[in-house]
């Protein structure tokens, strides 16, 4: 049997994890270090393909899934046999629960190299194993996320549509549509993300409906009468231009849109805005869906287009499909009770130790620096009063093992996507361009006073 997608009834994701987070459990447990307390952290070293700022998603979906964290009857039974751990360690995941706290930036909010985007605390035992499958969703979806705010950005005030979804798994491409929408895509052809996160969707016909029926002009009627007159045609099946010409004769001057999914673009959509200009069709709306990526869909600023339909770029990160992100332990108690922060000093992989309070620094309602307070003796993090020339950026989002319910389903993903659109008007205006570089604005650690 498939597991049941998400929206519906609950299913374990205990087993959405690497076997070593289990054999870690197992070891710290024999020799009693599992009880210690700790801080992990979940950020990037770097943005990925010289993008100029990241955007965090997938948070809502997480704590939904860290919420059915459990291990069943089933999944204690394949530990069993494949003797992947011992009789104690099946008896503590028996019982796992988290019951620690998770701190972060809020879904939609915009990140930069080492923003601690989750916070994670809790023993040893009941933080290590989320780690993959906190990776797992905020890798993907911030991806996802950053792909579409490039693409929003790169089309301006014409609207977005998701159209990925058989370029992708058949639940990343739920997760895809969400995070696309978080990020400033107005509808979605999945009726999956749809109905489980009340995203628009959007759709009418594939050119199979057109070479269902022996004429061109035969279809454009059935798609008529079935949906009227403001439905949009796929008129390059055949010829664009005699489609075109097929499409006003049969709906009139009145057709809500056509939609070109090959050839030349720029060219194609002038020369259809001319002919459905000379037609009459003046409001007739122009919808253009191939192949289309950040950098095609800014050529066409210039052009004739109303809209966009996004598929494989949008679905695949537009080349860079994961965040890169990573969790890292920062912090724990020692023997004694003590806190210490530990940090990794590997080449190119190195981490910052400590908890941290993170702030976006503002002149005049634009982004500056994001400002990183590092506490390396554990007293109370610094807020927003200490920095009043500044935005904090964590939230509370899970409280002794329970979500925050403002962050989750529908109401988190409305939530996300107004949050999004508000955090990217501060951005400088060079974090806007298409091209690689640098990141936005620079990362600045200091120590907690």
């Amino acid at each position: 049997m498939s597991p049941a997608p998400e929206g519906s009834a609950s299913r374990s994701t205990a087993l959405h994890t690497d076997r070593y987070e289990l054999t870690m459990l197992d070891a710290a447990l024999r020799d009693g270090t599992a009880g210690r307390r700790c801080v992990f952290e979940l950020f990037g070293r770097r943005l990925p393909g010289g993008r100029r700022f990241g955007v965090v998603a997938g948070t809502g979906r997480l704590l939904d899934l860290i919420r059915d964290f459990r291990f069943g009857d089933d999944e204690l039974r394949f530990l069993r046999d494949e003797r992947m751990v011992d009789a104690s360690t099946l008896a503590f995941l028996e019982e796992y629960r988290f019951t620690g706290s998770i701190a972060g930036y809020r879904e939609g909010e915009l990140y930069f190299p080492g923003s601690p985007i989750l916070t994670i605390e809790g023993t040893f035992a009941e933080a290590v194993v989320l780690e993959t499958l906190g990776l797992s969703v905020l890798n993907h979806d911030s991806a996802i996320a950053t792909a579409a705010a490039r693409m929003s950005i790169a089309a301006g005030d014409r609207p977005l549509a998701e159209m990925g979804s058989r370029r992708a798994g058949e639940h990343s491409a739920v997760a895809a549509a969400r995070a696309a929408y978080i990020a400033g895509f107005g509808a979605t052809s999945n009726l999956e993300a749809g109905r489980t996160w009340g995203i628009p969707t959007m759709g009418t016909a594939a050119h199979a409906w057109t070479l269902l029926h022996d004429t061109e002009e035969e279809a454009f009627r059935a798609q008529i009468d079935a949906l009227g007159v403001g439905t949009t045609l796929l008129v390059d099946t055949y010829d664009t231009a005699r489609g075109v010409e097929t499409a006003i004769r049969v709906a009139g001057t009145e057709l809500g849109g056509v939609r070109i999914d090959s050839g030349d673009l720029p060219i194609v959509a002038a020369q259809v805005r001319a002919q459905l200009d000379e037609l009459g069709a003046t409001g007739t709306r122009i919808t253009v869906t191939s192949d289309l990526d950040e950098f095609a869909i800014a050529a066409l600023a210039a052009s004739p287009v109303d809209s966009y339909g996004v598929g494989t770029s949008l679905v695949t990160g537009s080349g860079s499909p994961t965040a890169g992100m990573v969790y890292k332990l920062v912090a724990r108690q020692d023997a004694t009770g003590g806190w210490v922060a530990v940090e990794k000093a590997s080449v190119d992989k190195s981490s910052k130790g400590g908890r941290k309070a993170a702030f976006r620094t503002l002149d005049e309602g634009t982004a500056t620096s994001e400002l990183i307070a590092v506490s390396d003796g554990f007293e109370e993090l610094e807020t927003a009063v200490t920095h009043p020339d500044a935005r904090a950026l964590q939230v509370p989002l899970v409280a002794e093992g329970e979500p925050d319910a403002a962050y989750l389903g529908r109401e988190g993903v409305a939530a996300a996507r107004q949050h999004h659109a508000r955090v990217l008007e501060e951005l400088p205006v060079r974090a806007l361009a298409l091209s690689r570089s640098d990141p936005a604005i620079p990362t600045v650690y200091i120590e907690a006073v």
